[in-house]
């Protein structure tokens, strides 16, 4: 075999040498790469940032601001009753259900008058039998009164039978009025609607016994509705009657006139009643609810400003950004404020803001306290 294909078997020590000359070449790598970022992230922090245009407002405190407030209330029908019968009886036909709508005068429910009408037709009887006998009475009363007069009947058989003429008068009124009693009972025995409305509940069924003043059925009357609102007793005093105020019903206005502010307090609300009168033609469910919004004045320090400008602070705390001149240039600072009143894209706040102070009124999203900006106004 040739010497020159005869390789000496690395020994251990070469093996080793080896292996360290690879792990050194590694390390030159990564500390190379290392530099090479760090000095790539050095460049882009020491590279100068350019401000941002800022949109500003001006910060105007003053010592009063106004508000609406809000006051809730319910829609009720004009007229409302539960209604009953009069008198005892059993229900005899009850054809209106919940939903009914009924016009005044109509049948709402009857009871069982079969002995009323039986007590009339023995009354009825009883009167004809007592017309007779007093017709009787008179006829005879008439020619004794003529025979008195000759003498041919005494005068104590003339005043017996006049005087029992008068009895049978009294007997046919007594009667007459026992029978307008049975056809008042009968009646009675009917009940019916006192006004145009919508049952809004039936608590009894055909079959039941009632007595008098038992409710049968509830009724709402159709048409106008009235909205009856609390209001705070302070503003009640300036409500005038008459004149025409906006609700809110379902999230839309209402045009109503005031009818009448109750001279007294709820207990539980301590709140005095406006009762406004609701267009007849305004489809609307006796009890929804209805608002009634009154602008009022709040006599507190601070000032407007728009809620973009707002940002979140620790533990619930409000901040802005107030603009301040450094060097040739504007920058800002963190100010904090509370939040008194929020009305739609625009905030009533108090806090370390002076008047006069200019603020960052949107984008606080793009830049922190100690940011370099241009303002808008200035390009």
């Amino acid at each position: 075999m040739p010497e020159s294909s005869i390789r000496p078997a690395p020994t251990p020590g070469s093996r080793r040498g080896s292996l360290l000359a690879s792990l050194a070449g590694v390390l030159v790598v990564t500390v190379i790469t290392g530099a090479l970022h760090g000095r790539n992230a050095l460049s882009a922090d020491d590279a100068p940032k350019l401000p941002l245009t800022v949109a500003t407002t001006i910060y105007e405190p003053g010592q009063v601001y106004t508000r609406e407030a809000s006051y809730l209330g319910l829609v009720a029908a004009g007229k409302k009753a539960r209604l009953g019968f009069e008198v005892a009886g059993q229900i005899a036909t009850l054809p209106v259900r919940q939903g009914s709508t009924v016009a005044q005068g109509e049948v709402i429910a009857t009871l069982d008058d079969a002995t009323l009408q039986s007590r009339r037709r023995a009354t009825a009887a009883d009167l004809e039998q007592a017309r007779a006998e007093l017709e009787l009475a008179q006829l005879k009363s008439t020619r004794q009164r003529e025979l008195s007069e000759t003498g041919a009947v005494s005068r104590e058989a003339f005043d017996e039978t006049r005087l029992r003429a008068r009895a049978l008068q009294a007997r046919v009124e007594a009667t007459e009025a026992r029978l307008d009693g049975l056809d008042i009972e009968l009646a009675k025995s009917q009940l019916l609607a006192p006004y145009d409305g919508v049952i809004a509940e039936r608590y009894l069924h055909p079959g039941a016994v009632v007595n008098p003043g038992t409710a049968v059925v509830r009724l709402l009357q159709s048409g106008a509705r009235e909205a009856h609102i609390g209001v705070a007793a302070s503003r009640a005093a300036l409500l005038e009657p008459g004149k025409v105020y906006e609700l809110t019903l379902r999230d839309k206005p209402v045009q109503a006139e005031l009818l009448s502010v109750r001279a007294d307090v709820d207990p539980r609300t301590r709140a005095a009643t406006a009762v406004f009168a609701l267009p007849a033609d305004l489809q609307v469910l006796d009890g929804e609810p209805i608002k009634l919004a009154l602008p009022e004045e709040v006599v507190l320090a601070g000032g407007w400003l728009p809620v973009s400008a707002l940002l979140e602070g620790r533990r619930g705390m409000w901040t802005v950004l107030k603009i301040v001149q450094q060097g040739g240039g504007y920058t800002t600072v963190r100010e904090a404020v509370e939040v008194l009143e929020v009305q739609g894209d625009k905030a009533y706040v108090r806090g370390t803001l002076q008047a006069g102070d200019t603020v960052v009124a949107d984008g606080t999203h793009r830049i922190t306290a100690g940011n370099a900006v241009y303002l808008a106004a200035e390009g």
